[in-house]
């Protein structure tokens, strides 16, 4: 399309899902129901930590950082997209748009690599157990904890210039929220430079913390298998197995999401997994790492308990 035909948006329309008017009442009770239980999970996941003190682990510090962060991810979506299944008009300002993009890319971005800090505390604690509080100090977990948000937002911060300086010749979002490559596809100029910064950059966050994850895992495993007791080695992997399920279907849906060969051509396809990862994955995580989670469910009952007897 000819750069001639630019004009300046000020206001976008995200119009994910609106070719289905008959779903919308439905999409709504859906994503409504999910981020209730999404915020009173998590929520409750941290507080929970908080208020018991044999809680007050590295794992479970880390665990309530990625609390944190899916519940913030997904605030950042879900209640737009709400308010636009009851609208119809559907839109979003400029800024507010990039705002939005910005703070999603940067959240998913640093969950990416808080999956590896947390890959990384299971390797600590089953390979070196006796060197375990020495090795995961404080400050460890404190570094840990903050370089997922450094790289994130960076990733972020690069993703947010290289796209707000393109030149949009359509207002249409075909999505439900402001998503990069969703709005790569409204570009008027040729946009293949940009292209290959985000993929780049996704890429990189995907791919290098998998990496991280995979070569971590590579070490628990052949560390459980030389354990000789099979109820050792049980207990060895129950104590990963959590995080390892979290990791498969997070990465799963991202990875088809963003690695595709021709993302722009199958947008659809992305906002259905995009359904996926944004609400769905932050509803389930608490689920994952508290029902299969012996401390945390002990601890839910101790609370019960001191609050029924107070």
């Amino acid at each position: 399309m000819a750069v001639s035909n630019f004009t300046e948006v000020i206001v976008f329309v995200l119009s994910g899902f609106s070719n289905h008017p008959e779903l919308q009442v439905g999409l709504f009770l859906m994503f409504f129901f999910i981020y209730l239980v999404t915020v009173l999970g998590n929520l409750g996941l941290i507080v929970l930590i908080r208020i018991d003190s044999q809680l007050h682990t590295p794992m479970y510090f880390f665990l309530s950082n990625l609390a944190f962060i899916d519940i913030f991810y997904s605030s950042t979506v879900t209640p737009k997209a709400l308010v636009n299944f009851q609208s119809n008009q559907k839109t979003i300002s400029f800024v507010g748009c990039f705002v939005q993009m910005y703070f999603f890319v940067g959240l998913v971005c640093s969950e990416c690599f808080l999956l590896g800090s947390m890959a990384y505390d299971r390797y600590v604690a089953i390979c070196n157990p006796l060197l375990y509080s020495v090795v995961m100090s404080q400050r460890v977990c404190n570094w840990l904890g903050t370089i997922p948000y450094m790289i994130g937002f960076t990733n972020s911060l690069i993703s947010i210039c290289v796209i707000s300086s393109l030149a949009f010749c359509d207002s249409s979002i075909n999505h439900f929220f402001c998503d990069t490559t969703a709005l790569l596809a409204l570009s008027c100029v040729d946009a293949f430079s940009t292209e290959m910064v985000i993929y780049v950059l996704a890429g990189f966050t995907i791919l290098s913390s998998l990496l991280i994850i995979t070569v971590t895992y590579i070490a628990i495993v052949a560390a459980i298998l030389r354990i000789r007791s099979a109820a050792g080695r049980q207990k060895a992997f129950s104590t990963c197995a959590s995080h390892l399920m979290g990791v498969t279907i997070f990465y799963g849906s991202l990875i088809f999401t963003y690695l595709q060969p021709d993302n722009t051509a199958s947008l659809t396809q992305a906002q259905v997994a995009s359904v996926f990862y944004t609400i769905v994955i932050p509803m389930l995580n608490p689920l994952i790492y508290s029902l299969r989670n012996k401390d945390v469910k002990n601890a839910l009952l101790r609370v019960i308990h001191k609050k029924l007897l107070s």
